[in-house]
């Protein structure tokens, strides 16, 4: 179902759609747990409105290129899968898309199929220059660390640069489309404290797990997060405890006990967790580690800041993300240079009231037609 009401139309763009409409196509479509549907839509819309080779891989991302071959590729980089909606996001077991207040409301609105359609309208449109490869990626299983990513560069996906476009307005100023060019990356890490079980009225019996577990967390309070600069910006990682979970009774001293840590991390240096481990009966193992990036090259950071520039009218600036997104896994694991550029805001992703502006998913077709035509 989607619901269009309260918003002037917006200008309308060659071959009958613009990316307002293209966004609510997208967004209409389900995808949380079964991505195929949109990705059959984005294989089909630019199969008919381009004349790039389309392919789409046994891991169902679509991946298209126009002046294939060329000496240098550039990447205009999606996702086509969404967190599960809330409640009041479905309708009769359909997503509801509504347009309102100069936005589009709906699960996936920021998160990230307005982006996604900004790139493939601009993906479409640009007038690519001899000797650039220019590339639309969408991919599945971003939300589930990287599937579809990881799975497009085992299977040899590495441009040369890529804008992913995951959500970078509103960082230096309201309304303002920035350009990230460092984010954090995501590294979970299960410790687990085990011990010997005994009767509570006799604890000396046992070895009581969560006191074990307890030294753990005095140890990472006391661990201190890397600090790395990306080309002149500060970033910052974290580590903290997040969970904790033992016992078997009240009357029983526990022989297990576990925790979890939640790591926020920096290219460069990790926090090492070998202090933790050193404590008898514990043991420490990574469950997710999802890459942090940062852009290697200054002047392309440039280029595309400068054609966010010329697209809107504040003044963007480099900013850096504190969440991770497949940028990570293209610069660590393909060698790509990367930036993050995209409509999204903070605070609207994942959530029961996400939305995108529809002026500023306006915007960022221009922005990523500047960045294919002149970077």
């Amino acid at each position: 179902m989607i619901a269009t009401r309260g918003l002037k139309p917006t200008a309308r763009l060659e071959n009958g759609m613009d990316v307002v409409e293209l966004t609510e196509r997208l967004v209409g479509i389900s995808s949380h747990e079964d991505e195929r549907a949109a990705g059959d839509y984005i294989q089909r819309w630019l199969e008919a409105r381009t004349d790039a080779t389309v392919e789409r891989d046994d891991a169902g991302n679509v991946i298209a290129r126009r002046n294939a071959g060329a000496d240098r590729s550039l990447a205009l980089v999606g996702h086509h899968d969404v967190v599960p909606p809330d409640d009041e996001q479905m309708k009769d077991g359909e997503y509801v898309v509504e347009r309102r207040d100069g936005r589009l409301h709906g699960r996936g609105t920021a998160d990230m199929k307005g982006s996604l359609a900004a790139a493939m309208i601009a993906f479409r449109d640009a007038d690519v220059p001899p000797g650039i490869e220019a590339v639309f990626a969408s991919f599945v299983g971003e939300e589930d660390g990287g599937i579809g990513c990881r799975a497009a560069i085992d299977g040899g996906f590495a441009p040369d640069y890529a804008v992913v476009g995951e959500g970078s307005t509103g960082y230096s100023a309201d309304g303002v489309t920035d350009v990230a060019i460092a984010h954090k990356g995501r590294r979970g890490s299960t410790v687990l404290a085990e011990g010997t079980a005994a009767h509570a009225s006799e604890p000396d019996e046992g070895e009581n797990a969560i006191y074990r577990a307890s030294g753990a967390v005095d140890v990472v309070r006391e661990l201190d997060a890397p600090e790395t600069t990306v080309l002149g910006r500060d970033l910052a990682g974290s580590i903290t405890v997040t969970e904790i979970d033992g016992g078997s009774g009240w009357n029983v001293i526990p022989e297990r006990c576990s925790i979890t840590i939640d790591e926020r991390t920096v290219p460069g240096d990790r926090v090492t967790l070998d202090r933790v481990e050193a404590i008898e009966g514990v043991s420490a193992s990574v469950e997710q580690d999802l890459p942090p990036m940062a852009c290697d090259d200054a002047d392309f950071a440039t280029a595309v800041r400068a054609a966010a520039d010329a697209a809107q009218g504040g003044h963007p600036e480099t900013v850096v993300k504190p969440h991770a997104t497949d940028a990570g896994w293209l610069a660590s694991r393909a060698g790509t240079t990367c930036v993050v550029c995209g409509a999204a805001e903070p605070g609207h992703a994942h959530t029961a009231t996400e939305s995108v502006s529809t002026e500023v998913l306006e915007r960022c077709v221009g922005l990523y037609r500047r960045v294919v035509e002149t970077v």
